[in-house]
């Protein structure tokens, strides 16, 4: 709405000079006319649509010939929601001034608004010879159209006079995804790579196409090409770790490895991806485990992710010590990360280190205090550290949040069976553990 009062009115005014006296027998006219047309801009800004559009055409009455009027009562229009009468508007507007750009944006605007793509074409390509961003437009509406021939032959154009541009390579691998030229696609990055050999991202587009074609070997030669020309590439390698793995060459495999977690170009997300796959091909090859230690150990600090993924691959192989060490690690980077914390509750169990497990537990339930396996860690934890009536408090707490877990609640009666025995309590203490054998899958 700002443009519209302080843009169009001063490119418009040049047609109408307001500040001239009239030289004819109009009389006081065009003094009429130019308080009507500010009446029309002041009702528009303050929204008063349907006043906007009495005072425009009261100016329209005085004076037809002006197109901006039409401009403006089509802009009110459309705040309107009429429609019909937004598109006669503009079109006036158009036909009085056509080599106004203002106007045909407008008009073009209209079109796009109303889902009517034919008439939106035919109008962009009068806007194209003002400013050539408008043959983007008119590529994503051949699309829209499926005039896909087109928009390819648009495309290549601009790639030619503006050189490559992200927004056109989406709309342009959209067009061959849905017509399925993937041949098409790879000649087109075929002739990128060979008119500009010095760019990586065309190998790397090319490599990515290849091996979505299933040509791994071509896929394969453009990695090795591409390190050739750029040995010091490191998104190269993010193919190349793959096509070493299956290529059975474990070394070059893992020194492609090593250079993509400790690189500072790739995203930790694709870090992390090779990083699981690292431990799945130390998982069948642990001769090779010292190498993902030290692969790990470069990853950044902050890379949860990754600590998560080695603590797993430890409890794996179950070197629970290894998989404790990177779990907290980890818990120290995201301390509301509830699967890390229930697996660091749960290794310290299983490591015996029960002061720790009791404390850490007592802290977990602050923060997930509906979760009965943290009322059971704590349980047994007490259990083992000779505080049999703090264990049977808090197991009896924990029991009220078990739903339909009959494993669960069975834990919870042996923990409080073993804490009634402690305290001689031996008839609570039977009980407890007839309950828990009636829970067992074989009952």
């Amino acid at each position: 709405m700002f443009l519209g009062i302080v843009f169009i009115p001063k490119m418009s005014y040049t047609q109408v000079d307001f500040n001239k006296r009239p030289d004819d027998d109009l009389g006081n006219v065009e003094d009429e006319f130019q308080e009507w047309f500010y009446e029309a801009l002041k009702q528009k800004s303050i929204e008063n649509y349907d006043r906007s559009v009495t005072a425009l055409l009261k100016c329209v009455e005085l004076d037809k010939s002006v197109p901006v009027l039409y401009f403006e009562l089509g802009k009110n229009y459309m705040r309107l929601k009429n429609f019909g009468a937004a598109e006669d508007a503009f079109k006036k507007a158009v036909s009085k001034d056509p080599d106004n750009e203002w106007f045909l944006d407008e008009l073009y605007g209209y079109y796009i608004t109303q889902n009517d793509y034919d008439k939106a074409i035919k109008t962009v390509k009068q806007l194209v010879k003002y400013h050539p961003d408008y043959k983007e437009d008119l590529a994503s509406l051949y699309v829209r159209t499926r005039n896909y021939d087109d928009a390819l032959e648009l495309l290549d154009e601009m790639d030619s006079e503006f050189g490559i541009s992200i927004s056109r390579d989406v709309m342009r691998n959209q067009i061959y995804n849905v017509t399925g030229r993937k041949k098409d696609q790879i000649k087109n990055l075929q002739e990128r790579v060979e008119n500009n050999p010095e760019k990586e991202s065309n190998y790397l587009a090319l490599i990515f196409r290849y091996s979505e074609n299933n040509e791994k070997d071509k896929a394969f030669e453009t990695a090795k090409e591409l390190l050739k020309i750029n040995p010091n590439s490191q998104l190269v390698h993010l193919a190349l770790y793959k096509f070493y793995l299956d290529d059975d060459n474990a070394e070059k495999a893992i020194e492609s490895m090593k250079i993509v977690v400790k690189s500072s170009e790739i995203k930790p997300e694709a870090k992390l991806k090779v990083l699981t796959d690292f431990v799945h091909f130390v998982g069948l090859h642990p001769e090779y485990e010292n190498d993902l230690v030290e692969a790990t150990a470069l990853v950044s600090d902050t890379d949860n992710k990754s600590l998560i993924e080695l603590g797993q691959y430890y409890l794996s192989k179950d070197n629970k010590s290894k998989a404790l060490e990177n779990f907290e690690a980890a818990l120290k980077l995201d301390d509301s990360n509830f699967n890390v914390l229930r697996n660091v509750l749960l290794l310290y169990i299983d490591l015996q280190k029960f002061e720790i497990a009791e404390s850490k537990s007592r802290d977990a339930l602050e923060k997930f205090p509906s979760q009965p396996l943290f009322y059971l860690i704590n349980g047994v934890a007490l259990n083992h550290l000779d505080k049999s009536k703090d264990a049977i408090e808090v197991l009896e707490m924990g029991l009220d949040y078990i739903i339909e877990d009959q494993k669960m609640e069975s834990d919870f009666y042996k923990q409080l069976s073993l804490a009634n025995a402690a305290l001689n309590h031996n008839e609570k203490a039977k009980k407890y553990s007839l309950k828990a054998k009636q829970l067992e899958p074989s009952n």
